[in-house]
């Protein structure tokens, strides 16, 4: 979802790709469902494993899942890393609604964090002072709360 949300707000302007520890044999259909609802049609996309990003230079490197930040493999350069945790969707147990609603939540969630993203003034940070912001997008326990720190000197896009 993270990956087809960035590649909708970023509007071309980051090459983006999503890797697993443990990838599914196929996308969650609740998350195709969710990103079918906000009007991003994903059907056709495979869940990948993280081979398929080692050995590449990457300028950031945003992990969602505890199970990736622990196996992260180590990337050339120097990727701005940070780790925007939150459990994982595709756990919850229950009914179908409420699998749903954890997708819908968690849309909502990486979503908010992508726009907190984007508004940062990438052009104007020293490396530190944009890692130190890119984590704490990841960082504060409600995502609905913006804080104004993080927006601070922004750029509109």
């Amino acid at each position: 979802m993270a990956e087809a949300l960035l590649q909708r707000k970023g509007q071309g302007r980051f090459i983006v790709e999503s890797a697993g520890s443990r990838p599914a044999a196929k996308v969650n259909p609740y998350a195709l469902e969710v990103l079918h609802d906000v009007g991003i049609l994903w059907s056709d996309k495979v869940p990948r494993g993280l081979e398929t990003v080692e050995g590449r230079a990457w300028d950031f490197v945003i992990t969602v899942c505890d199970r990736t930040r622990e196996t992260c493999p180590i990337l050339p350069g120097q990727p701005v890393l940070a780790h925007w945790g939150m459990p994982d969707p595709a756990e919850v147990q229950g009914t179908e609604e409420v699998r749903r609603r954890a997708f819908q939540d968690a849309l909502r969630v990486i979503s908010r964090r992508i726009d907190l993203f984007l508004a940062l003034p990438f052009d104007k940070l020293e490396r530190l002072a944009l890692e130190a912001r890119v984590r704490a997008i990841g960082s504060d326990s409600s995502p609905g709360r913006i804080d104004p720190h993080l927006l601070k000197g922004g750029v509109h896009w």
